[in-house]
């Protein structure tokens, strides 16, 4: 077998805009090592993801929106920013383990375009769960809501990253869950996610009290919902899909803002 050469960090970056969002991003490989590169850098996107959203929620209540408003702006960008493929995930997910058919009629039915009732429950409470939380935030000041907003996004897409380690079988050929299941080292998964809850912590000392805590709580308990639900969809389908992986980052991007709102 060939060694392919490292990806360069253009490339990862590339991959990982190109892939996760709807940002111009023109892929130049579409390889393991470029499909490593580009998850390691899925948290640098969920930043950016992450900052977008609280700019839009910032410049709502600065327009005179209440706390409410203001989380509807913000669940609503990372949707748009994304195609809301990994809200089609979530739902796609929910169908099939609700199905309760064996893995390759499960996997049937994540490949059909319609949603059945499970995804739609699920993709209901779940958008209703993630205002919520983040109304709670924005309830406590703008500055804390778009925080929030940030360490959210950057979370959910660090339960990704850990979603892709070694180990982790994808459950058929072909497709973007194909290309990155199982591709990053589970050192460099599991020590990303050590740093950026430590980085998570350190951005919420500015808040005093135990929100440096809290956000480094809401960093591994979602990379933690995220992986529970990895070795869910593994026993039940026999590995994972690309819809699998948007069922964790939203799984993921839920958890960490309810986390997040219990101030």
């Amino acid at each position: 077998m060939t060694n392919l050469p490292a990806a360069s960090p253009g490339d990862a970056l590339r991959f990982a805009f190109g892939t996760l969002t709807v940002l111009p991003a023109r892929l130049t490989r579409w390889d393991r090592a470029a499909a490593r590169g580009g998850m390691l850098a899925a948290p640098l996107v969920g930043a950016v993801v992450g900052l977008s959203a609280a700019a839009c929620g910032g410049l709502l209540v600065a327009l005179g929106a209440g706390p409410l408003l203001a989380a509807v702006g913000t669940v609503a960008v990372p949707a748009v920013l994304t195609r809301a493929l990994h809200l089609d995930g979530l739902a796609d997910t929910a169908d099939a383990l609700g199905s309760g058919k064996e893995a390759e009629d499960a996997l049937q039915i994540m490949k059909q375009s319609d949603i059945g009732p499970f995804g739609v429950v699920v993709l209901v409470f779940t958008l209703l769960a993630q205002v919520a939380s983040a109304a709670a935030c924005y309830a406590h000041g703008w500055v804390y809501g778009g925080a929030a907003a940030v360490v959210s996004a950057v979370a959910a897409r660090v339960a990704l990253l850990v979603a892709c380690r070694r180990g982790v079988p994808a459950a058929r050929p072909g497709g973007l869950g194909a290309a990155v299941a199982g591709s990053v080292p589970r050192w460099a998964a599991l020590g990303s996610a050590a740093l950026y809850a430590a980085l998570a912590s350190a951005g919420g000392a500015g808040f005093g009290g135990l929100t440096p805590l809290r956000f480094g709580c809401a960093v591994l308990l979602a990379t933690a919902a995220g992986d529970l639900l990895v070795r869910r969809c593994t026993r039940r389908l026999g590995g994972v899909t690309g819809d699998v992986f948007g069922a964790v980052t939203e799984s993921a991007a839920t958890l960490a803002f309810l986390t997040l709102s219990l101030r």
